[in-house]
């Protein structure tokens, strides 16, 4: 249902992508932004209801955020870093309920142990701990959901550069040095404006350009290629999970 409504806006729009109708609004057509936002309701629904395991009506608080959510979306959105604007706002509404959710299990928590003075202190531990088990499972449910999902989006941003999740595990350097060298040219990748087009329009990795601005030889570079594509989609991509890895690879 969210795509046919989303194909009926475009329908009224035929010469406009939504990536387009996303930058007259960023510009401030405030309009346009209404009609976006109630055309993808739908959508936000769904995406919503999918977290909350249960059927989401508009009238419920966890809609509210989403619209929300949605709304961020479409002003943080940008084109150049590689992505649709449904798949960005999918991870954002997620996450906005899923730390909405966490929220009112701690506040519904705190209300539970203040509201146990007549009980027996057993009864009150018991039940914290109770408590405390359940919204610590939920919590790892919802990282491990988002987790995956992240796996599989990056997945789909590889898949442009014929790569695949395999062999960016199998080729990646083997040395701690040789990992934060292939970081480094990443993240001077990603800063370039003009090195990013090439990156982005013509899916290959400007080994020339890089050789000129890093203390690193051409034939590293090239044998690193992978690596070093896979580490500049997740430096510009929403990678939350993802972004741990990157720590790790900084800090060893």
């Amino acid at each position: 249902m969210s795509c046919v409504l989303g194909l009926l806006f475009i329908k009224k729009n035929p010469r406009r992508t939504l990536e387009e109708t996303v930058c007259l609004i960023q510009q401030g057509d405030c309009t346009l932004q209404n009609e976006l936002i109630d055309s993808y309701k739908p959508f936000i629904a769904k995406i919503v209801s999918s977290v909350c395991k249960r059927y989401i009506r508009e009238s419920d608080d966890e809609f509210s955020i989403g619209l929300i959510a949605f709304n961020e979306a479409i002003e943080k959105f940008s084109p150049e870093k590689g992505r649709s604007l449904l798949s960005f706002a999918e991870v954002i509404i997620k996450r906005r309920i899923i730390d909405y959710i966490r929220k009112n299990s701690k506040e519904n928590n705190l209300r539970l142990d203040f509201g146990q003075d007549s009980l027996n202190e057993e009864t009150v531990g018991g039940t914290s701990i109770e408590n405390e088990l359940s919204i610590e499972h939920h919590n790892k449910k919802n990282d491990e959901l988002l987790r995956r999902e992240e796996i599989v989006q990056f997945q789909q941003k590889l898949q442009s550069f014929d790569l695949s999740f395999l062999e960016i595990m199998e080729q990646s350097p083997k040395h701690a040095d040789a990992r934060k060298n292939a970081m480094t040219i990443a993240k001077i990748l990603v800063e370039s404006k003009d090195l990013s087009m090439i990156l982005w329009e013509k899916k290959r990795l400007p080994i020339k350009e890089l050789e000129n601005l890093v203390h690193t030889s051409r034939k590293t570079i090239e044998r690193n290629r992978k690596y070093i594509i896979a580490m500049a989609i997740i430096l510009t991509g929403d990678f939350h999970y993802l972004r741990d890895y990157i720590k790790g690879v900084i800090e060893e």
